[in-house]
């Protein structure tokens, strides 16, 4: 197989399904983030990780093609061959869809995560009125059931 034989875009339209079906998780994602359903939100862990997982696998094999085309293998290779006589318009209309594809789904994975945060510091917010009576930690009562008493002891230990 000579060099122009060689196609980086072979696999683009199978990222184009496995960056959807991760976009697809994602707003599913967000969809339970939003109403709170850690169950589902649980659920969709191991379905991300594996689209991740494919979107990777084809990824590395463009780059592979890429390498063996005589390009850098990285999407900068990419760029460069998309600009030769070898790549079609439809191949450089697939890849400007994959990069925008794949800006969407960095955006929700984006707005995924300070959903996330926000969540995790409303639990740590919930647990420190629980803990401490308050968000900024003044005692209630302990977790013997008993008022808590915060003040600092120091202990001197001699010898």
């Amino acid at each position: 197989m000579s060099s122009s034989d060689i196609n980086p875009a072979d696999s683009l339209i199978k990222e184009h399904q496995a960056v959807r079906a991760l976009t697809e998780l994602l707003q599913q994602e967000q969809e339970q983030l939003v109403a709170g359903n850690i169950e589902a939100i649980a659920a969709l862990t191991e379905p991300k990780a594996k689209a991740a997982v494919r979107m990777a696998e084809l990824a590395a094999g463009r780059h592979q093609a890429l390498a063996k085309a005589g390009f850098e293998a990285d999407e900068s290779g990419m760029k460069v061959w998309l600009a030769t006589p070898a790549a079609s318009e439809t191949a450089q209309q697939s890849w400007r869809e994959l990069i925008a594809l794949a800006e969407v789904g960095k955006e929700l994975n984006r707005v995924n995560g300070t959903l996330i945060n926000k969540q995790m510091v409303r639990n740590q917010n919930v647990l420190n009125i629980l803990q401490h009576g308050s968000v900024q930690g003044n005692a209630v009562y302990g977790p013997d059931g008993q008022t808590a008493n915060k003040s600092v002891k120091r202990h001197i230990v001699a010898g």
